[in-house]
């Protein structure tokens, strides 16, 4: 392999392509990054792209976004970095911002609700394509094993928070390295080289030389994010609510999405009275149906508040773009300042045992998404079941969705199709169903 990077302009068009089909959650999210990067292109290896995961795994924040920053400043620095992360928000958010504008004037978007029905039932076989190629790349030995199902039970079944799990993970493979030796973490991507990997192993001094840079980038992020906070707090209103609760919001949101949304709910609903419970859900529903992370579920919460707090649609869009500015800057905060300190760990041995057990858990936590997703495209309800389980309604199932399920798979699995066609088939198809039988 080559030691030669993709151009600036390639990376942008596969960073553009990410983030406008990156449906589905951080599973899908993380299955396309690692099909367009590892797979396709052999930009990354598995070994590097792992690491990179784990170390997004244990951020707060959406982890497929931090991802996509991290591998765009591994490849072009900074400008890398902020051209992969900005790309994969940019699309989902104009999209939910158009959405949010529409809920609001109307009530509800059917037509948009009914195209995506589909895209929802094609991302769902790419997340169980997606556990399936993690899995056979990264569970190596009885160890990796047991840790993945340990880490899925602990969040399936007993609703463990997700930090305790990651960290547990990494404290079993920083004790015991040894035994995660015939796989994980240290073996990924043996079965190809990388373009990275042969340029850095062609420039030993890149990362460091690429540090400053980095760490510089990443305090100008927390003076941006900062900055609208300090000069709006002593004003009051709902501009200082919005932007005071959603910073708290980017640093306690370990486990992304899912690990926030309660505590969003209740206090968007319930203190702030900005929307209601049903809205809520409406927002979250939208959010699963645009590219982008789910946490843009946090834009259409803002939204609301400046329309209804702020006065007008004009206040509404200031409200949607102050809580995308305050929730994301973090984020390539985390990464600038931290990825470079990352880099360093790849050959110290106790630190890759760690990563590989943070890596085996990981499979768990996609497990973990990829059933509770499946679960709730395929069936309306769910009821309590023991433990903290929520286990579907028999009667509640979608036959279209298991439908569209099914055709996605035939697509993807037997006929091959690229995503770009596969979610374009079932889009229309799930129009089509829906219109035939509402």
């Amino acid at each position: 392999m080559s030691a030669t990077l993709p151009s600036f302009a390639e990376a942008l068009r596969v960073w553009t392509k990410v983030g406008c089909l990156s449906f589905g959650g951080p599973a899908a999210q993380i299955a396309m990054l690692q099909r367009e990067v590892v797979d396709r292109r052999h930009w990354v290896s598995d070994a590097r792209f792992l690491h990179a995961l784990n170390f997004c795994m244990l951020l707060p924040g959406p982890e497929a976004m931090q991802l996509a920053t991290y591998l765009g400043w591994l490849m072009h620095g900074v400008r890398g970095g902020v051209a992969a992360g900005l790309l994969f928000i940019l699309p989902g958010a104009l999209v939910m911002l158009a959405l949010s504008a529409i809920y609001a004037a109307l009530g509800g978007v059917p037509f948009v609700a009914a195209l995506f029905f589909g895209l929802k039932c094609a991302v769902l076989v790419l997340v169980v394509e997606a556990l399936l190629r993690v899995a056979r790349r990264a569970l190596r030995g009885v160890l990796p094993w047991a840790l993945a199902v340990a880490a899925f039970l602990a969040l399936f079944v007993f609703a463990v928070p997700f930090p305790l799990v990651v960290l547990g993970a990494g404290a079993v493979g920083l004790l015991v390295p040894d035994l995660f030796a015939k796989g994980g973490h240290g073996n990924a991507g043996a079965g190809h080289a990388a373009a990275l990997d042969a340029l850095l192993a062609a420039e030993p001094g890149r990362i460091a030389a690429m540090s400053g840079a980095a760490r510089r980038a990443g305090l100008v992020a927390v003076g941006l994010w900062i900055w609208p906070v300090v000069l709006l707090l002593p004003a009051g209103g709902v501009f200082a609510d919005i932007a005071w609760f959603f910073s708290k919001m980017a640093v306690v949101t370990f486990g992304g999405a899912y690990a926030v949304l309660a505590y969003v709910a209740q206090e968007a609903v319930e203190h702030y009275r900005w929307l209601t419970a049903p809205e809520m859900l409406a927002g979250l529903g939208l959010a699963e149906t645009t590219p982008g992370p789910l946490i843009l579920v946090l834009q259409f919460v803002g939204f609301l508040a400046g329309l209804r707090e702020g006065g007008g649609w004009t206040a509404a869009v200031a409200g949607a773009g102050l809580t995308l500015w305050v929730t994301f800057l973090p984020c390539f905060a985390w990464i600038f300042l931290g990825a470079p300190y990352i880099e360093r760990l790849h050959h110290v041995e106790r630190l890759r045992g760690a990563l590989a057990g943070v890596t085996a858990a990981v499979v768990g936590v996609i497990a973990n998404l990829a059933l509770w997703f499946g679960l709730r495209v395929l069936f309306a309800r769910m009821v309590d079941g023991p433990f903290a389980l929520h286990w579907p309604d028999p009667a509640s199932l979608h036959w279209q969705a298991l439908a569209l399920a099914a055709l996605a798979a035939f697509g993807l699995f037997r006929l091959k199709l690229d995503v770009v066609p596969l979610l374009g088939l079932t889009a229309l198809a799930g129009l089509i169903l829906t219109s035939i039988a509402p």
